[in-house]
């Protein structure tokens, strides 16, 4: 049976079929300034949203510009979420809870009506369906009080004024100009699975201002999706639209399972920096006991001795500095040198491979039905390997079985193995943060890769997982 650590998607159709990535160390971020004011006392906004980068100041949504007045949805570099209104006097309400998870989607929904007598109700926070009722501050907006949305003034999603870029996925986005709803006109709790998932939302009245961004226009990320309330899409290109979504939740790599190894993730944690002083091994934020699995590396720049590969090991449970993935008992390396070679616990087990360099693109076919391993670059299979070949395993490398290993599981993973230089990282579990030239899907129409996916294998995704689970 597939592991995956939670995550907060459910199977609702193709009702949702993109989102955008955004990349804080890009600036990514989308703009619009309104030509008329709407209700300034009465809106909604809704989204769903998977982290990328933690402990920096994110900003979700907000307006900046009119005079000293300004308001923003961010959260803090302490991964709390608020809303803050402020005009010289400052109205907050910020949550206790911390976001953290960044293999979930979240669904946010942020009401504002400062027209309702009760004041612990003109601000409201709904997170996955529950409004939230914990608040580390809570300053209750004055009744009636305008405020910077829907107004004239520019308002931002993945920035504020200049800065607080946010970085990872957005989708669904949702701003009703007029009413204030609540989080069942945007999602509902899954009968069977209990699970928050969305719901169509494009029948909803936008009002003046309001927009539904539903990302399925690659090349105007910000385009309105039921009127002409059109956003400009900021450093956000054709590569940042993804089929991650909160119906169908890709893995990424694990930036909470960094602990030794100290790298800088970026590209929505699909880019991975390692450090210069560390020789630890970073993880995939998925792993899976059974089943045909594919996904794509590409070293980019830097270091001279990668290694692309496999783990088996608890996250958050490390070896230690120093503890690659070529000298573990819980991982399988595939390291560029040596001459091309492919190392378990301190040996290789094969040299039958070609060596790879940056900008080559490396497969990765993990036969977990077999306890077979499979190599490519650019396509090319090593060792005269052949990922269909099942129990014969032409090629392949034997690994350990899942249900030996530590955790009873088997995950994607990666290394510089030299302490020389930062080597940079980029994954593809069908969604490459990088332009892709030909385009390959999986038997089940997911992913979209470099090379073409081997019979039998699927990208790594909750769609997939649901499927060899059933």
């Amino acid at each position: 049976m597939p592991i995956i650590i939670p995550a907060n998607s459910a199977t609702s159709g193709d009702l949702v079929t993109n989102s955008a990535r955004f990349n804080d160390a890009s600036s990514d971020y989308l703009s619009r300034t309104p030509s008329s004011a709407g209700n300034r006392q009465k809106w909604t906004w809704s989204a769903w949203i998977k982290l990328g980068v933690l402990g920096t100041d994110r900003n979700l949504f907000g307006a900046y510009g009119h005079g000293n007045d300004n308001f923003k949805v961010n959260i803090a570099d302490t991964d709390q979420l608020s809303m803050r209104f402020y005009n010289g006097t400052e109205y907050e309400l910020g949550l206790n809870r911390v976001m953290r998870d960044t293999s979930a989607w979240y669904h946010i929904v942020i009401v504002v009506d400062t027209t309702l007598s009760s004041g612990g109700d003109r601000f409201k926070i709904y997170i996955n369906g529950v409004r939230e009722s914990s608040f580390a501050s809570a300053n209750d907006p004055t009744q009636n009080l305008q405020m910077t949305i829907n107004d004239t003034t520019a308002t931002q999603m993945g920035r504020f004024n200049t800065g607080a870029y946010f970085d990872g996925y957005m989708a669904e986005v949702r701003l009703i100009d007029g009413q204030a709803l609540a989080a069942d006109s945007f999602g509902e709790f899954d009968e069977d699975s209990e699970i928050w998932k969305p719901i169509a939302v494009a029948g909803l009245t936008s009002g003046t201002n309001g927009f539904y961004l539903d990302f399925k226009d690659s090349g105007a990320l910000g385009n309105d999706a039921v009127g002409s309330n059109n956003y400009t899409a900021n450093n956000l290109a054709a590569v940042d639209q993804t089929t991650d979504t909160c119906i169908n939740n890709f893995a990424t790599m694990n930036i909470l399972d960094n602990r030794w190894q100290g790298a800088a993730f970026s590209d929505g944690n699909l880019t991975v920096t390692t450090t210069n002083t560390s020789q630890s091994y970073n993880t995939s934020s998925i792993m899976v006991s059974s089943g045909k699995w594919y996904a794509e590396c590409k070293p980019v720049s830097g270091g001279s001795e990668p290694e692309i590969g496999i783990f088996a090991r608890l996250v958050g449970v490390t070896n230690g500095n120093n503890a690659q993935l070529s000298y573990n008992t819980n991982g399988y390396a595939y390291r560029a040198s040596d001459p091309g070679s492919v190392w378990y616990n301190g040996s290789a087990v094969s040299t039958n491979f070609a060596t790879y360099a940056n900008g080559n693109i490396i497969g990765i076919a993990l036969d977990l039905d077999n306890n077979k391993l499979y190599f490519s670059v650019n396509g090319t299979f090593g060792n005269s390997g052949n990922p269909a070949s099942g129990a014969t395993g032409t090629g392949a490398i034997s690994i350990v079985d899942s249900a030996s290993t530590s955790i009873g599981a088997y995950g994607f993973a990666m290394n510089e193995n030299f302490n020389d230089n930062n080597k940079v990282f980029s994954w593809n579990f069908g969604n490459a943060p990088y332009s892709i030239s030909s385009g390959n899907q999986d038997a089940n129409d997911q992913g979209n890769f470099e090379y073409a996916v081997p019979t039998g294998y699927l990208a790594l995704c909750t769609k997939n997982l649901s499927e060899e689970n059933s």
